[in-house]
């Protein structure tokens, strides 16, 4: 099964920093406006997942949701979690450590896609 969402290693550095400091972690991209676009790093229970948001799958062990209206745009792409340095967005755990998550894409081929299909 092709993986919807993947890290880097240096992401899988950067969650493992912030498990050591807060505990169990989970990921949401809401694709609003501003800091909603980028991979939010919440404290589990933190933040309260609706019926429109979608499990992607795990990244080091912890769960990725996003927002169906932003998993429409993203849909046809593997996401890649991935880390720089810089401030993160201001609710988010990455924000104090100087290093923040980002999303970058690869387009899947229409094999792999017809295989995602089948699990959404």
């Amino acid at each position: 099964m092709i993986e919807r969402v993947i890290a880097t290693d240096e992401a899988l550095r950067l969650i493992e920093t912030i498990k050591k400091v807060h505990g169990p972690i989970m990921f949401y991209q809401s694709g609003g406006c501003c800091d909603g676009s980028s991979p939010m790093c919440y404290r589990e229970g933190d933040f309260k997942l609706g019926d429109s948001d979608i499990y992607l799958g795990t990244i080091g062990a912890i769960p990725f949701y996003m927002h169906k209206s932003q998993y429409d745009y993203w849909k046809h792409t593997q996401l890649i979690i991935d880390a720089q340095e810089g401030r993160g967005p201001d609710f988010s755990l990455d924000s104090v450590e100087y290093q923040h998550f980002i999303t970058r894409s690869r387009v899947f081929t229409d094999e792999e896609y017809d295989e995602v299909k089948q699990v959404l």
